[in-house]
């Protein structure tokens, strides 16, 4: 069995959070798993939720506009701007809450994603650095449960990958 490497940690003076996760795939294929709407569907949500894709234009420019969705049928609104695009290395983009039409939420943080990827042998590691406006933001985010809600998403994202390497 091999062994996860996961760490997350949290920088209230730079107000941003850092997730290191590697993944037993190559990089191409995780890449994949986060830029393609039909595949971030069946990962991007901690366990008991789904996510449903409204619009997604994965270009620099582009946005993806999503719903993480409770059994119960409740909905949560997101939405990715891509800001920058690097094809299998990295891309940037801002995330934030907002409604069914995709009007921002102005209640809540607002934050910037830096993802990388890189080889790490037949593994793949992805860094997310999530930087907030302040660290008044960065101490909501992890007061709404982001720590283990990234947990659970990036264990879906394990087992997405179990069945989808040959």
């Amino acid at each position: 069995m091999t062994t996860r490497q996961f760490d997350i940690t949290f920088d209230t003076i730079l107000h941003r959070m850092t997730i290191r996760r590697a993944f037993d795939a190559g990089r191409q294929l995780v890449w994949d798993c986060h830029t393609q709407s039909d595949l971030l569907d069946q990962w991007f949500a901690p366990k008991p939720l789904t996510t449903k894709t409204k619009v997604m234009n994965f270009t620099e420019g582009g946005l993806w506009h999503y719903a993480m969705v409770m059994p119960d049928g409740q909905e949560f609104w997101g939405r990715m701007d891509y800001q920058t695009i690097s094809p299998i290395d990295g891309y940037t983009l801002l995330d934030g809450f907002c409604d069914a039409t995709g009007t921002l939420s102005p209640d809540m943080p607002r934050a910037r994603w830096d993802v990388s990827f890189k080889d790490a042998g037949a593994r793949t590691l992805v860094e997310t650095v999530v930087a907030y406006g302040s660290a008044a933001e960065l101490e909501q985010v992890i007061a709404m449960g982001m720590e283990a809600g990234m947990t659970s998403t990036l264990e879906r994202l394990d087992e997405l990958l179990s069945t989808l390497v040959n």
